[in-house]
């Protein structure tokens, strides 16, 4: 629910002038989101509202949607023509020196370039200059609540459940001389969700040997790989419970069909490991110290260990990503691969730090989830895999 008093005190706390937030026919999903329009009631003219660091509220709308801003505070201009637009845009922007808006120079950050090039420039023309609300929305949009933290926890548990049963499936299988596919280990996870109550927006990736190695392999029935002694397993799996404003758990773990893990997977899995572990102590290090840490940051930390290794090139995507309602969330990305990721890292958010190494013929990556909660204090769910799990060791 949009509550004045505190969205000024971020655009205070933020150094801005104010925030203006528009939308056209539902492009700017972040910023109907802060303004609690939901998917149903998104109109087709273009509205724009301005939250100023003080001071009331203004309101530009269309003459055939004139109340499509009633729910939220402050005065209302209405327009019809496009000359009228403009001016109203002056009117709500004018003598204003730096103004947030859903936006990122150079498009560094996509996930946060909502509004068009030419509103804008619209925009600039009054003198204005735009500056990137990415701290803003992520302040509104990817703060956990208390009650979002214990639903996580619980995710947490019944994820790794699923886990250990998808490891004691393979086991059986393997031991009995059963066939055992990826797409049947893919549906059995699928069914514990559903039998724990459990949600999720896609199935998860259970890849075996050569497929492993493809960071977004999805095993498709027909096509899929048998599960067999002597072969390598990556399950990355996410779910969170199916109640209201749940959020989710995401983890990726590996193991081998075997009671005794080959050098050369163990070799790839302790770069790996360390790397995951140098980007959670980037994070404890930097709020224990009360210092400002970007997303950006934390991927630098992490990755430079599998660098240094040689395996840089081998590491072909972002460290992590925000962790919220959603899967991938709308707060800050551990990411200055992919995009420019300046975003701080706030308390009360999460996200994953999953790094990879991805070869031919297998790949690894190992994924947990990091939160930090309303006392900057650091918590690590997921558990830290250690070692390459033996699956048919007793």
């Amino acid at each position: 629910m949009f509550q004045l008093q505190d969205v000024q005190s971020a655009i205070r706390e933020f150094g801005f002038d104010g925030w203006l937030l528009y939308d056209f026919r539902g492009l700017n999903v972040l910023a109907l989101r802060v303004l609690g329009i939901p998917p149903d009631k998104i109109g087709s003219r273009r509205l724009f509202y301005f939250v100023p660091a003080d001071g009331p509220p203004q309101k530009l709308v269309h003459r055939i949607e004139a109340g499509a801003l009633d729910h939220l505070p402050g005065d209302k201009i209405v327009y019809l023509t496009w000359q009228e637009l403009e001016a109203g845009v002056e009117r709500l922007v004018g003598g204003r020196r730096h103004i947030a808006m859903e936006y990122s120079p150079r498009n560094g950050n996509p996930y946060i370039s909502r509004v068009d090039a030419g509103t804008v420039e619209l925009v600039r023309s009054f003198g204005t200059e735009v500056m990137s609300s990415g701290n803003l929305v992520q302040y509104f949009e990817a703060r956990w609540t208390d009650q979002q933290w214990q639903l996580h926890l619980e995710a947490d548990r019944l994820n790794q459940q699923a886990f250990a049963l998808a490891w004691q499936m393979i086991r059986e299988y393997v031991r009995q001389g059963k066939r055992l596919t990826e797409c049947q280990l893919q549906d059995r996870v699928m069914q514990y969700y559903a039998e724990h109550g459990m949600t999720t927006y896609h199935p998860p990736i259970v890849g075996v040997g050569p497929h492993s190695g493809d960071p977004h392999y999805a095993p498709e029935p027909g096509k899929d790989a048998e599960i067999r002694e002597g072969e390598f397993v990556l399950l990355d799996m996410w779910a969170k419970l199916d109640q209201p404003n749940a959020v989710y758990s995401d983890l990726t773990k590996v193991g081998f069909v075997g009671t005794e893990v080959p050098a050369k997977f163990s070799e790839i899995f302790n770069i790996v490991a360390t790397a995951r572990d140098a980007g959670i102590a980037k994070v404890r290090e930097a709020f224990a110290a009360g210092r400002p840490l970007t997303g950006g940051e934390v991927d630098d930390a992490t990755r430079l260990p599998i660098v240094r290794a040689g395996y840089g090139d081998y590491f072909v995507h972002r460290t992590g990503h925000n962790i919220g309602q959603e899967t991938h969330g709308n707060g800050t990305h551990i990411d200055n691969l992919e995009t420019r990721e300046e975003r701080l890292i706030m308390p009360r958010t999460c996200f994953s730090i999953e790094p990879g190494i991805y070869l031919p013929e297998f790949g690894v990556r190992s994924e947990i989830n990091v939160f930090v909660d309303a006392q900057s204090q650091v918590h690590v769910t997921g558990g830290l895999q250690t070692e390459v799990l033996p699956i048919l060791r007793d």
